[in-house]
């Protein structure tokens, strides 16, 4: 006795609806995919080459009314800018924070700065930097 088949036989009416559609939200999500990489990419383009001003915070040094603040700052020949910098007291609330500029046509500013501050800090941040 043999079982007859509750399948379809292969390749007679066509592909199914769900194969199809499988199709489709393949090619759908390989082109969203492909989308994807391209914006990041296009985002991480512009911040490499758009940011003519960084800087990295070296070391810090507090006192009662101030912090003094050791900056490396990497800029464009002739660009100019500002470095913005906080501190915080040991609660968390902020004491200070100030921009200072850097102008010039050095690439390169090993510099010192002074923040001063309203109760003694025990932090320094460097939140950023701008060129104009």
């Amino acid at each position: 006795m043999s079982t007859a088949s509750t399948q379809l036989p292969e390749g007679r009416y066509g592909r199914s609806a769900d194969e199809r559609a499988d199709r489709k939200l393949k090619i759908i999500g390989v082109v969203l995919g492909a989308g994807l990489l391209v914006l990041m990419g296009w985002f991480a383009y512009h911040y490499v080459v758009g940011n003519k001003i960084s800087a990295e915070l070296i070391a810090f040094k507090t006192s009662a009314d101030e912090v003094q603040v050791h900056l490396e700052v990497r800029k464009d020949a002739g660009a100019s800018g500002y470095c913005t910098v906080r501190s915080q007291a040991e609660d968390g609330a902020e004491v200070g924070r100030a921009d200072f500029r850097f102008d010039g046509d050095a690439t390169r500013i090993d510099k010192v700065v002074t923040l001063r501050t309203t109760t003694r800090g025990t932090t320094a941040e460097l939140l950023g930097c701008h060129a104009d």
